[in-house]
């Protein structure tokens, strides 16, 4: 049986306090309300409360009792834990926390307030919709190619690459949240290529879901990440027609639909279908891998092309207007359940009195008595005799959970490794990293912090804790109205704490655009805007300005400003001229370079992204990258979204290098 994925919201109807036993300390955890169980584990979803008031919805995977024996089996749980945590972008699903308490492992991971595309699909029919919004299916599908290209590029701290290949991309891994992003989640099954070959087959079992395989996946052979742009090409079909696509009587049906017949064009299943939409969906879909897309950053790139020409309105601002009124009842049921099971977790809290093993303290931080907490519970609507009526059995329950911590505790305690076990295993009961922390202030305060590309929920001043050692950290101070300070740093035993002062510019740019056709469609760093003024950009970052219109070339331009600068910037589109004949040119060409060489691209003070003449070959550094001989355009792009470009000539039979400097 297959592992439950991770779910989707809050359910509606939640259950008296003692119902199984919920909610109820686990570790430095509160199990709130038991959300599912498959075959291996069951999902629980958890608030996690640590010092200064620190509060957090996580969603808790623990191993069932019955699959805790088996050694196999958690020796696989372990490794993909540690694939999934090395994943951090706003389009996958993070993973915070593996751990072994009362006997069980367990996965903390990310609460996502939202709807997976089942739930989406079924809750149109409900509403009587029958066709999925062109612009929000190309988000969706624009947000899982972001999030797979990330997993697939993804390095360890080696450098090499982890060769992550989901394997299950489907309507259930794929959620939208209320406020309109996309996350890709799941990655339960994911395989890296530092596996051994062929391992994930040899039980003769298929994992991954059958109508979402690729031709490769379903035939049993080996995978790669392409597997997943099959998938992804399922999905984009699927959205964007409104039909199943590969749907037999049986799952032997179904894969011999994948492997052995023709797949139906979209313009035969929905008149008036895109042309050029066509030719995407049917590229991704190519039977031989090597015909289709080489990576989910290009499917992107070509979606993102064709949104651009055709001026289709994709918004995450519109998908999450879209969602709170496709899903507005269950919203406000979930935030009334959720606030109702809080309130007994807030009791919980108050009265627990006992810590197990090493975890942060969830004690009331906010200093009130039981007498505060019972009142504030009469405030919430119940009678002023309820709270005391109900103690006893709080208490009781509080005294249950301290005997069974306590001997969770002695049982750990005893308990010890078998010979031969994985040193991984070890390291999830008892983590010994070594961690330092950054006090970062800045002028003004309140800024926002971002920490190696990911966005912190602390506003300045603040001091983040438990930061690793020997790790490069980029950290960013922005606040709207000021220009960005960034911060490089490597902590280190001698030097584990640290102090960044960022002091902001007040002021932002602004750009006044001039173009020899009327309102052009513009996109700010690949993302629309409305000319032909356009202010509050970010100061001393390098931005890309492209202007576009129907039947017209399509011209961009780099630019950069301090503070309260304006740029004026002027762009003259070209009438495109279908069949034109080139003109001869007056002078003889010069000849063509012939043959290829290699190409090494590195990086200073931090890392980026590689893109060579608009192809991506992951973050630095990348060595050995074939290229014909001649110029080439090479584009590192940073986590903070800081373009770098510069062109290299290749000769033939020669290696180039090119570096570049990351402040």
């Amino acid at each position: 049986m297959s592992q439950p994925s991770i779910p989707t919201g809050l359910p509606v109807a939640l259950p008296q306090a003692g119902a199984d036993g919920l909610p109820r300390r686990f570790g430095k955890y509160t199990l709130l309300r038991k959300l599912a169980t498959g075959g291996m584990a069951e999902l629980f979803l958890a608030l996690h409360r640590a010092v200064a008031g620190f509060e957090k919805l996580v969603v808790i995977k623990r191993i069932l009792p019955s699959m805790n024996q088996d050694q196999a089996f958690i020796e696989m749980l372990l490794h993909e834990a540690r694939i999934a945590a090395t994943l951090s972008h706003p389009n996958v699903v993070q993973i915070f926390d593996v751990g072994h308490l009362d006997g069980c492992y367990y996965i903390a991971m990310e609460h996502i307030h939202g709807e997976d595309l089942r739930s989406i699909v079924r809750q149109m029919k409900k509403r009587g919709m029958s066709e999925f919004p062109t612009e929000h299916a190309l988000s969706i599908v624009l947000g899982t190619c972001a999030g797979l290209a990330y997993a697939h590029e993804k390095r360890g701290l080696d450098g090499q690459p982890l060769n992550i290949v989901h394997r299950d991309i489907s309507p259930q891994n794929i959620l939208v949240t209320y406020a309109g992003d996309v996350k890709v989640v799941d990655f339960g099954i994911a395989k890296s290529g530092r596996t051994q070959m062929g391992e994930d087959t040899r039980s003769g079992r298929l994992k991954g879901k059958v109508p979402y395989m690729s031709p490769e996946q379903a035939r049993g052979e080996e995978i790669d990440w392409r597997s997943d742009i099959f998938a992804t090409g399922i999905i984009l079909f699927e959205l964007t027609t409104g039909k199943r696509l590969f749907k037999g009587q049986n799952e032997l049906e179904t894969l011999r639909l994948i492997c052995e017949r023709e797949y139906p064009r979209p313009s035969l299943v929905r008149a008036g279908y895109p042309r050029r939409l066509e030719a995407i969906v049917m590229r991704a879909l190519a039977r031989n891998r090597d015909e289709r897309y080489q990576s989910a950053r290009e499917l992107q790139s070509d979606l993102e092309s064709y949104i651009r020409d055709d001026r289709i309105a994709v918004s995450d601002i519109q998908l999450s207007k879209w969602m709170e009124v496709l899903f507005e009842d269950r919203i406000a049921q979930q935030k009334e359940a959720l606030q109702d099971v809080k309130q007994l977790a807030d009791i919980i809290a108050a009265q627990s009195t006992t810590e197990s093993g090493t975890f942060d303290s969830i004690a009331d931080t906010t200093g009130r008595t039981m007498g505060s907490v019972s009142g504030a519970t009469a405030a919430l609507g119940a009678a002023p005799a309820a709270p005391r009526s109900k103690l006893p059995i709080v208490v009781a329950l509080v005294i249950a959970l301290v005997v069974i911590a306590a001997g969770a505790f002695v049982l750990l305690r005893r308990t010890n490794p078998q010979p031969g076990a994985a040193t991984s295993s070890s390291a999830v009961v008892e983590p010994k990293a070594e961690l330092g922390s950054i006090r970062i202030e800045s002028d003004p305060s309140d800024a926002s912090i971002v920490i190696n590309g990911d966005l912190r929920s602390e506003k300045t001043p603040a001091t983040i804790d438990k930061l690793p050692l020997g790790t490069a950290l980029s950290i960013k101070v922005t606040k709207e109205g000021y220009a960005p300070a960034r911060y490089e740093v490597t902590l280190t035993a001698d030097k584990r704490n640290d102090v960044f002062k960022a002091v902001l510019p007040k002021g932002t740019v602004k750009v006044t655009v001039a173009c020899n056709v009327t309102n052009p469609y513009l996109l700010l760093d690949g993302k629309p805007v409305t000319g032909p003024t356009i202010e509050g950009i970010s100061a001393n970052e390098e931005h890309k300005l492209t202007a576009a219109a129907q039947g017209y070339t399509t011209r961009s331009q780099a630019f950069m400003a301090g503070p309260n600068e304006t740029k004026s910037l002027t762009f003259t589109l070209e009438k495109e001229k279908p069949g034109a004949k080139k003109e001869e040119p007056s002078e003889p060409e010069p000849p063509k370079a012939t043959g290829s060489g290699k190409l090494n691209v590195g990086s200073r003070g931090g890392y980026c992204t590689v893109s060579v003449d608009g192809r991506t070959y992951g973050p630095t550094p990348v060595g050995g990258i074939s290229l014909p001989a001649g110029n080439h355009r090479v584009t590192c792009r940073t986590e903070a979204g800081k373009t770098l470009s510069q062109g290299v000539k290749i000769d033939a039979d020669q290696t180039a290098r090119v570096s570049f400097s990351i402040e």
